[in-house]
């Protein structure tokens, strides 16, 4: 299987038929079928790590401000108990908690159900430690690369760049800031040369990755996925673009 990051920017994009969730729906087509998803979401960021261990997910709506439509959006695909084991087996001597509470988040639903929209394919979330730096996210992705020999889709979601204060709100358009563009160029290119200090060591991009990554959760999935990629193993951008002038809907596909 490809290990895949995507930009998932607005939760309406749950509702939404436009060029990213086309792109999607065309991903979830071309792909090979996976056997189950392992999701590491922008959204699930906490001290530790977990690992959803339950059967039957629960859809989160984890935001707040937008149609009732969004928040009667169920997305009911199974759970995999045997997954999350795999996953604590293979981030040993890592304590990983198995969790019966959390669920599936909308960085994790908003985009599977587009991929996956029959919501048959078994998805597991991992969560996202606060307290540790990039490297350490980047390793966890190291380790997680041989569920990709068994089968499993390795998924990151959250945005290159991700800031909410400069964000376009309401429906008219925005162009892109120049130092949007610039930040998400740069990672480009350090994902093609396989810069793997820069884009574990993202802030000291300067000014550029202060305002492009003003929290760092939005970011973290893409050292996930980095660390699940093979070497050798060159990045593909199935998707582009930037909503709202300052949320990347860039994706990266590694295989």
């Amino acid at each position: 299987m490809p290990a895949l990051f995507v930009g998932h920017g607005n939760p309406m994009n749950a509702l939404s038929r436009n060029d990213w969730t086309r792109a999607w729906a065309e991903l979830g087509a071309r792909l090979p079928a996976p056997r189950a998803v392992l999701s590491v979401s922008a959204h699930w960021y906490l001290p530790g790590t977990r690992v959803t261990a339950m059967s039957a997910p629960r859809t989160i709506h984890d935001f707040g401000g937008f149609p009732r439509e969004l928040f009667a959006v169920r997305y009911p695909a199974p759970g995999d108990p045997e997954l999350a084991r795999r996953v604590q087996a293979l981030l040993r001597p890592l304590p990983v908690q198995a969790d019966q509470s959390w669920g599936l988040d909308h960085g994790t639903w908003s985009v599977l159900c587009h991929m996956y929209p029959q919501a048959n394919v078994p998805v597991v979330q991992l969560s996202i430690d606060e307290t540790q730096p990039g490297g350490f996210h980047h390793e966890i992705g190291i380790s997680l690369r041989a569920l990709r020999e068994e089968g499993v889709l390795v998924l990151g979601s959250g945005d290159v760049v991700h800031n909410l204060h400069t964000y376009a709100w309401g429906r008219h358009p925005r162009e892109p800031y120049d130092w949007a563009l610039r930040f998400e160029t740069a990672v480009r290119r350090q994902l093609e040369t396989r810069d793997t200090d820069a884009l574990v060591n993202y802030l000291a991009g300067g000014e550029d990755a202060q305002l492009s990554v003003p929290t760092p959760e939005h970011f973290l999935p893409l050292l996930y996925v980095l660390g699940a990629s093979f070497p050798g193993e060159d990045p593909g951008f199935p998707v582009t673009g930037m909503d709202g002038g300052s949320v990347s809907m860039l994706a990266v596909q590694f295989g």
